[in-house]
């Protein structure tokens, strides 16, 4: 089975300022990266726009309307210091969990093998009722829920590497025994979440890394916490935050990886998604803020993933 890239080009119409890092070349720096004809076998789909239905599945309803009742038709509404909607953020919201679902729904039906979702705005800093972080919706959370609600998915697994800790995402799953989520991330850092204590049901596992550790902490984080914790709690599918502002270049994180690191890591939670759930894994974009940084790492990241599809 085929890798799918699900993505869409209203994703770069939210555009909250020309000098905020989270920008649409982001996105447009992946699809020059994806062109090459060693991605030809790719399977690209236009991410649909998802229903408000769809994203209350972890987000309260009247948060969800609320949220989107404040989203300009012209202009930007700043919901905090960080986070901005432009008129086109509401398309590249609903399409992004659109993305998310849709990926659900092919690599569970078994279309697919495994599936990578180029998307913004990011979503792992979203709360249940909260926007923050350049967030304002769970991908990753509505994506665990989704799974659990139409495919009978009793354990999903969220695998976080991105710099900054996924706390929207861990405070979603703290009281859920059958959602795992496991981190690495810069500590201390934003958002200030992500200690090693912090643990929830059992289901929590931080690997906190400090400023410039690189990457033998980096893998030894996933050796010895996340990868066992991953393997033992069993799940029926993975899903990536796949954030890479962990990169040595991004401007705004300190932890010195390369793109090795990130093939290192696609590897190893692909071989744990082979043995515990036929393979199945969703990898949906955080962050990254270099633009050939994030390029060349989306690109060794979703050869990974296609070198595991079968």
């Amino acid at each position: 089975m085929p890798t799918a890239l699900i993505t869409h080009s209203a994703f770069t119409g939210h555009d909250m300022h020309p000098s905020h890092p989270e920008s649409p070349a982001r996105l447009e720096s992946i699809w020059r990266a994806l062109e090459p004809s060693d991605f030809s076998d790719l399977v690209r789909t236009d991410a649909p726009e998802a229903d408000f239905g769809l994203i209350s599945l972890a987000h309260p309803a009247k948060h969800v309307e609320a949220v989107f009742g404040n989203m300009p038709l012209e202009g930007l509404t700043r919901f905090d210091a960080d986070t901005a909607a432009s008129a086109g953020t509401r398309e590249a919201v609903l399409r992004g969990v659109g993305a998310v679902t849709s990926a659900v729904d092919v690599v569970m039906s078994g279309q697919v093998q495994n599936a990578f979702c180029a998307v913004r705005p990011p979503g792992h800093h979203a709360e249940p009722d909260h926007v923050m972080g350049f967030c304002f919706f769970n991908n990753v959370a509505v994506g665990a829920q989704y799974a659990r609600a139409n495919y009978g998915a009793e354990r999903v697994a969220v695998v976080d590497f991105d710099v900054h800790h996924g706390n929207g995402t861990q405070a979603m799953f703290w009281d859920e025994p059958s959602l795992f989520f496991g981190s690495s991330h810069q500590f201390p850092f934003y958002p200030g979440t992500g200690a090693q204590n912090e643990t929830g049901q059992g289901n929590i596992f931080n690997a906190p890394l400090s400023a410039g550790s690189g990457s033998q902490s980096f893998r030894e984080a996933y050796q010895q916490r996340i990868l066992p914790a991953l393997e033992e709690f069993a799940p029926n599918l993975i899903l990536v935050s796949a954030g890479f502002d962990a990169h040595r270049e991004d401007p705004l994180g300190q932890l010195m990886l390369s793109e090795d690191d990130y093939l290192w890591v696609t590897h190893r939670l692909a071989d744990i998604a082979e043995k515990s759930c036929e393979g199945r894994m969703v990898s949906v974009l955080e962050g990254g803020y270099n633009l050939d940084a994030l390029a060349n790492s989306v690109a060794v990241h979703v050869g990974a993933l296609m070198t595991h599809s079968n």
